[in-house]
Formats: C-alpha cells, sequence, structure tokens
C-alpha cells in the first residue's frame, strides 16, 4: 500500500509542476487513454482544437478503470488548481457536481440541443440539477464478447447464441490447446465479465433490482446464486497467468491467436483496429449470449471544472467539438464505442460499430438501455465497490457461490 500510494502522490506532484507552462489558450485535459487504440481516439480530439488554434495539454494517468486519476484529480482540486476537463465515469461526475466544482454547460447544450440527442440515461450522468456539466464522448457497451474468428473456423464454432453453446465453445477451445477466455485478475475486470453473466441469467428487471435498485431480495437470490456458479465456471477456462493482467494484454491474447475468447467492453475493438484487425475477416463480436436484446453501458464523458463565473472559450470550443456529428463519428471510429447522439448516420463506422449503434438506439427505446454496475453507471462508488470486493475474491476462490450471495447482501448494505 505504501508503494500505491507513493507512486500516486509523486505522480500528483509531478502533474501539479507541469501547469506552470500551461498557455492560457491551451486545455489541460486529464484522462486514462494510455493504451495504444485509446491514445489514437484521443488524437482525433487533440487534432480538431488544433485545427481551430487552442493547444493541448495532456495529463494521461495509467489505470483502465480511471481510480488512480480521480486520486490526482481530488489532488490537484484541493490545491485549488483543477484541470480544464477531465475525463469521467458516472457517479463520479455526480459527486463533483454535488460539490459544486463543475462549470454550467447549458447555454452549449441548449444551443447544440444536447436535450433532444442524447438518450435520458446518460443525461443521468451529464446533467445534475438541472445543469449540464459534461459532454459525452461516447457510449460504451460492456456485455460484449471479442473472438479469435481463425480460431471459431479451424475449429467449427458457430457464434454462441446460448450459455450452454458458450460454454462448449470455450471448451473446443481448451481442448484444441488454447486459452478459451482471455482474461486479466483485475476487480474491475471481473465485474465487467459479471454485468454480462448477470443481465445473462436475470435479464433486465432482475438487473435493474440487483445493481440499480439495490433490492436486497434480488441480491439474496438463487437468481443472484446461478450468476455466481456461472462465474466459478468461466474461472476454469481462463490461463494460470491471469493475475493483474491488463486488459489490453488480455486483448492481445485473443488478437494473436493464443485466446478464442475475450469478454471486454468494446474499447476492446479498438485495439483489434490499432492492431491492424479486421470485424468479420480477423475477429467476431457479438452481445453475451442470454443477453443479446439488452445493452449494459459506461459513457466516458468530460466534465468542465469551474474557473470562474462562466465556462471558458477554451472550454466551450472542447465540448462544442465533442458534441458535433463529425468528431462523434470520427472519435468512436477510432475508439471502438459509438456516439453518445442518437441521431446520425453510423453508415462510416465498421460492423461491429454499426451493430453496436443500432443496438444502443434500440435499447435506448425499448427501455433496455442500463447503466454498467461495472463501470461506475448503476450505484455510486462505494456500493460499486464492495461489489467489486466479493466478485473478486469468490472469483478467486476464497468462497463458494453461496457464500458469495451472503457476502453481497452484507457488503451492498453496509456500503448503502
Amino acid at each position: 500500500m505504501r508503494d500505491y500510494f507513493g507512486k500516486t502522490t509523486a505522480v500528483a506532484i509531478a502533474l501539479m509542476a507541469t501547469t506552470s507552462v500551461a498557455q492560457a489558450e491551451d486545455v489541460e485535459v486529464l484522462h486514462w487513454w494510455t493504451s495504444g487504440g485509446e491514445a489514437a481516439a484521443l488524437n482525433v480530439l487533440k487534432d480538431d482544437l488544433a485545427s481551430q488554434g487552442i493547444g493541448w495539454q495532456d495529463m494521461p494517468v495509467a489505470g483502465g478503470g480511471g481510480t488512480q486519476a480521480m486520486t490526482v484529480l481530488r489532488a490537484r482540486v484541493t490545491s485549488g488548481n483543477p484541470p480544464t476537463a477531465v475525463q469521467m465515469l458516472g457517479f463520479d461526475i455526480t459527486d463533483w457536481a454535488k460539490e459544486d466544482a463543475l462549470a454550467n454547460l447549458n447555454a452549449i447544450a441548449e444551443g447544440d440541443n444536447w436535450n433532444v440527442v442524447v438518450p435520458a440515461a446518460l443525461q443521468k450522468f451529464s446533467t445534475h440539477d438541472g445543469q449540464w456539466v459534461s459532454a459525452p464522448v461516447n457510449v460504451h457497451s460492456t456485455n460484449w464478447v471479442w473472438a479469435n474468428k481463425a480460431i471459431m473456423d479451424e475449429l467449427g464454432i458457430a457464434e454462441p447464441q446460448t450459455w450452454d453453446d458458450f460454454v462448449a465453445a470455450l471448451q473446443a477451445a481448451t481442448d484444441a490447446g488454447y486459452v478459451g477466455l482471455a482474461h486479466g485478475g483485475q476487480a474491475w475486470q471481473e465485474a465487467t465479465f459479471f454485468d454480462g453473466v448477470a443481465m445473462s441469467v436475470g435479464g433486465p428487471g432482475f438487473y435493474q433490482a440487483a445493481f440499480v435498485d439495490l433490492d436486497e431480495e434480488a441480491l439474496g437470490s438463487e437468481t443472484m446464486k446461478e450468476v455466481f456458479d456461472r462465474m466459478a465456471t468461466l474461472r476454469g477456462f481462463v490461463d494460470d497467468n491471469f493475475s493483474g493482467r491488463d486488459w489490453n494484454l488480455a486483448t492481445a491474447m485473443v488478437i494473436n491467436k493464443e485466446a478464442a475468447f475475450q469478454l471486454m467492453g468494446d474499447w476492446a475493438k479498438g485495439e483489434f483496429l490499432n492492431a491492424g484487425k479486421v470485424p468479420g475477416e480477423d475477429f467476431l463480436c457479438f452481445r453475451f449470449p442470454g443477453s443479446q436484446d439488452q445493452v449494459t453501458f459506461n459513457s466516458d464523458q468530460f466534465a468542465m471544472f469551474s474557473q470562474g463565473d462562466a465556462v471558458s472559450a477554451e472550454q466551450g470550443a472542447l465540448a462544442t467539438a465533442i458534441m458535433s456529428p463529425g468528431f462523434q463519428i470520427a472519435f468512436n471510429k477510432v475508439k471502438g464505442s459509438v456516439p453518445a447522439r442518437t441521431d446520425l448516420d453510423a453508415s462510416d463506422l465498421d460492423a461491429c460499430g454499426q451493430q453496436a449503434y443500432e443496438d444502443f438506439k434500440a435499447a435506448d427505446a425499448s427501455g433496455n438501455l442500463f447503466g454498467s454496475m461495472a463501470h461506475g453507471h448503476a450505484n455510486p462508488a462505494s456500493v460499486k465497490n464492495a461489489m467489486y470486493d466479493v466478485i473478486t475474491a469468490h472469483f478467486n476462490g476464497e468462497f463458494d457461490s453461496a457464500a458469495a450471495v451472503a457476502e453481497l447482501v452484507t457488503a451492498v448494505d453496509i456500503a448503502k
């Protein structure tokens, strides 16, 4: 623990030192997009602003879930020197808005009609007390399976439609000498598994009750035990060296034909694209079997920190650029996600992107668009972290499924 906090503090101090060289016309942006695909996507935004004469002061903080970035942010804000804008997820935005730390973007939002083109499920986090406080860059969904097509073709595996189909496919890949399921042993990655498994087992009503409403009966149900049972089954197809592996390294196992499948949000597609792979030819994307009609999502957003009575010209330019139709398509084409707006022509996206965009719009229209528990869009951080602890402990064999259910009920009750 001492080493972790020492490194975090050192990063915070170094980042504070860089702010003195930022020019007035620059935007200083804190984010955690550091993998190859993510960095390539971020360059789209940098180039857009550069074309307007606005410079970019980069503040990358590595860490897939953004936890370390939020630690650095707290240090900056506490010192009275917040960045111009910060990449944020879900309830983190809400928490900062409650502290009156975020700028009011209503004038920009009203001028560009954000209220109409952004789904209510996203606006839950983009707005606070009637004020727009962040601009959604994209929509990622978490209940995806990524597959190496060459392995599937070699073994005669069809796209799994059910849980039993998927288990059979994992077993076939394992029997052939491949890693069945590429995984990085980090709590947020195991929680990402849990998103798809829970939606598959219990459906939308169960997901809403257990992870959004935090209903004790749903949390302690036989349905939840079945979710943990299936997580234990998945654990049996993970290789022995999974502990601590970053998510993009697990993606690389699928890209390099070492593993057949990965359960990961659609940011994984950016890694495939960055490696020159083509959807439908080199890799396949499909919803976790049993959750084909639902979308569990997270949305990367840029919150603008208040730097006076009005939004600065640079912040306004950044927010406008983020929400422009051209940028939304260009950025998400590279990132692997889909636009946060529902009114765009997505024909320029690849096959996986077009499918994801149609799924997103259909889920919004049908009421099946759910904030991801694993990525801070279903419940506040305290509850999410309590769930993380139970899910990862069970995945690592600390207790069986029945005990995990009881632990989950207790952990959520304490965290609420």
